[in-house]
C-alpha cells in the first residue's frame, strides 16, 4: 500500500439546532467585521435568523444555479462595494458556489452553512457557467473555512429534493471509488458515507420532520464529498456537469438520474470496489443495492423528464468523451457514452 493524501484544512461544527451559536463562533474566530451573506432568497428568514447579531455588511439574494459568470461578477462587485471581510454561504450548492466565485477572485474566508446535502462545502472546487460551457477547478482559495452543519436546518427541504440531493452525495461517494486520485482513505470515507446515505434517506422520506435520518444524511453527505475533494472529478461528475451547463438542468436531480447508469457502466471493471459498495449498500451487489435504495426513495429516472431535448444526446456524449477523466475503469468511447446517455433520457434500466 503506497499513496499520498493531503488532509483539508477545514473546521467542521455538526449540532442540530446550534446553527446560530456555531456560526457566531466561526465569525469570531475568523474576526469578522464586515460579513456578506449569501442567501437566495427562499432562504431569507432563515438567514436572517441565523446571522442576527453578527456584523452583517450586506444581504445578497442573486443566486443562480450553476453560477452563471455574469452572476459571479455581481457578487464580486457587491462584495468590494461594501468592504467585506468574511463570505457566509447559507443553502444549498448554488449558494455555496457563488460564495466560491467571490473568494475566487478576492481570496475571502468562507464560513459555508449547507441546508442540502450537495457537499459543496467540504471541497475546494469551483464551477462557471457561461453560454452552454460550465468550467471547473480547484483552488484552496475556495474551501470554506469551517462548516456549520445543523440538521434542523434541512427540515424545510422537501422529500423529493432531499432525495435528489441526498443521491447527489451518494454520486459522490460512488465516483469517489475510482476517481483519478483516489486512495484507501478516499474510498474508506466513501463507502462510510454510502453507509450512512443508506440509512438515512429513507428515513428522510418516510419521516421528513425528524432528525434521526436528516442527521445521517448530511453526516453521509459531508464524508462523500471530503472523500470526493481529495480524489477528484470521476467520470460521473463530468458527464453531469456536461449537461447541467448545456441543457441548464437542475443539479441534485441530473446527478439522481445519471448515477446508476455510471455505475452499471463501470462498476464490472473494478470488483473490488464494487463488492465493498455492495456492502455498504446492504444489497448482493452495488447494482441492486442502488436500484433498491432509489426504488424505496421514488428517485428521478430520466434525463428527459427533466427537461433535457432528444437532439442533444449525440453532442453531448461528444463533449462527454472529450472531458473524461484519464483512468476510468472502462473506456470512455463515443458509442459507449451514447448508449449510456440515451438510456438515461429515456428512463431505462442501466444497459
Amino acid at each position: 500500500m503506497r499513496f499520498v493524501h493531503d488532509i483539508l484544512p477545514q473546521r467542521v461544527r455538526f449540532a442540530a439546532g446550534a446553527a446560530a451559536e456555531s456560526l457566531a463562533a466561526e465569525i469570531g474566530l475568523l474576526g469578522g467585521e464586515r460579513v456578506m451573506v449569501i442567501a437566495a432568497p427562499s432562504q431569507k428568514d432563515l438567514a436572517e435568523r441565523i446571522t442576527a447579531g453578527l456584523p452583517v455588511a450586506v444581504h445578497h439574494d442573486d443566486v443562480t444555479m450553476h453560477v452563471p459568470v455574469d452572476t459571479a461578477e455581481r457578487a464580486r462587485t457587491v462584495a468590494a462595494a461594501h468592504e467585506a471581510d468574511v463570505v457566509v454561504s447559507i443553502g444549498g450548492g448554488s449558494a455555496t458556489g457563488l460564495a466560491k466565485a467571490v473568494a475566487l477572485s478576492s481570496a475571502l474566508p468562507i464560513v459555508a452553512v449547507p441546508t442540502t446535502y450537495a457537499g459543496s462545502e467540504a471541497t475546494p472546487m469551483w464551477g462557471l457557467t457561461e453560454g452552454s460551457v460550465k468550467t471547473t477547478g480547484t483552488d484552496p482559495k475556495v474551501l470554506p473555512r469551517a462548516i456549520v452543519y445543523d440538521a434542523a436546518l434541512t427540515l424545510g427541504l422537501p422529500v423529493e429534493l432531499s432525495v435528489a440531493s441526498g443521491l447527489n452525495a451518494l454520486a459522490h461517494c460512488v465516483d469517489s471509488l475510482w476517481a483519478p486520485r483516489t486512495d484507501p482513505l478516499d474510498q474508506a470515507l466513501a463507502l462510510e458515507g454510502a453507509r450512512a446515505l443508506r440509512v438515512g434517506l429513507p428515513q428522510v422520506a418516510a419521516r421528513p420532520d425528524g432528525l434521526e435520518g436528516r442527521e445521517q444524511a448530511l453526516y453521509g453527505a459531508y464524508l462523500a464529498a471530503a472523500a470526493f475533494a481529495s480524489a477528484g472529478s470521476g467520470l460521473h461528475h463530468k458527464i453531469c456537469h456536461v449537461l447541467g451547463g448545456m441543457f441548464n438542468l437542475p443539479h441534485a436531480q441530473t446527478h439522481a438520474v445519471v448515477l446508476p447508469h455510471v455505475l452499471a457502466f463501470n462498476a464490472p471493471f473494478v470488483p473490488e470496489a464494487e463488492r465493498r459498495l455492495a456492502v455498504a449498500l446492504d444489497a448482493p451487489t452495488a447494482d441492486e443495492g442502488l436500484a433498491r435504495l432509489r426504488g424505496r426513495l421514488r428517485a428521478p429516472r430520466s434525463l428527459r423528464d427533466l427537461g433535457m431535448p432528444s437532439d442533444g444526446i449525440a453532442r453531448a456524449a461528444e463533449a462527454v468523451v472529450a472531458a473524461a477523466p484519464a483512468g476510468n475503469p472502462r473506456p470512455v468511447t463515443p458509442q459507449a457514452v451514447t448508449a449510456l446517455i440515451e438510456a438515461a433520457w429515456e428512463g431505462a434500466d442501466p444497459r
